[in-house]
């Protein structure tokens, strides 16, 4: 009877243990977490007005925990992704409180920006759709969608973002000043690419739907 009574008690704790690490977000918390710390920068609902600050609403949840996770330095260590007002910002916040704002921003409905230069839409194109080959750079497409979608967690929604945000990341890339990359991939691809070609290619992207 002692034993059944242990191994009941060890359990019910091995299933509080599992609800506790797969209860919901508190959404409501992120949501006061978003009016107060994140709209300055992003706005509340997180359709940032600011080119220089990325659209959060819609994008993937997976890669917003992502992004959130290494803008942390954890036990002492140093940052994955570097940003010092990034870094300041999710200093406070723990697991539970990025994965709750990553579902809130998440499930907000994006107010899409169009694509503004004519003239490199054909050039942009051509490189989302198809690389460019005799650089060796892949089609954007192949990991970020036909229409720009991307796929959780690695590779984000680009479809509606700031053209200026999109392009400022891809030399972030091939500069090394972003480095968070899986298999250094970004900044392997953004080597091999122009100004020019990052310039339209991130405003076509910002075109996509």
């Amino acid at each position: 009877m002692m034993k059944r009574s242990l191994l009941l008690s060890s359990l019910l704790l091995v299933a509080g243990s599992l609800h506790a690490q797969t209860a919901a977000p508190d959404l409501a918390k992120a949501k006061q977490t978003a009016e107060t710390v994140c709209a300055a920068c992003h706005n509340a609902d997180g359709n940032s007005a600011i080119p220089a600050n990325p659209k959060l609403a819609g994008q993937h949840a997976d890669y917003l925990y992502k992004q959130l996770h290494e803008f942390k330095s954890w036990e002492g260590k140093k940052a994955v992704r570097e940003n010092a007002i990034m870094s300041a910002m999710a200093a406070g916040l723990e697991e539970a409180d990025m994965k709750g704002l990553a579902e809130y921003f998440a499930s907000q409905t994006q107010k899409p920006e169009p694509a503004k230069n004519v003239a490199t839409i054909d050039q942009g194109q051509k490189i989302w759709r198809g690389g460019i080959p005799a650089k060796g750079v892949p089609a954007c497409a192949a990991c970020h969608g036909p229409a720009g979608a991307g796929l959780p967690a690695q590779y984000p929604r680009l479809s509606g973002q700031f053209a200026d945000y999109t392009e400022a990341q891809l030399k972030a890339f091939r500069d090394g000043v972003r480095a968070n990359d899986p298999n250094r991939m970004m900044r392997m691809i953004a080597l091999k690419m122009t100004d020019p070609e990052m310039k339209a290619v991130a405003d076509y992207a910002a075109g996509l739907r």
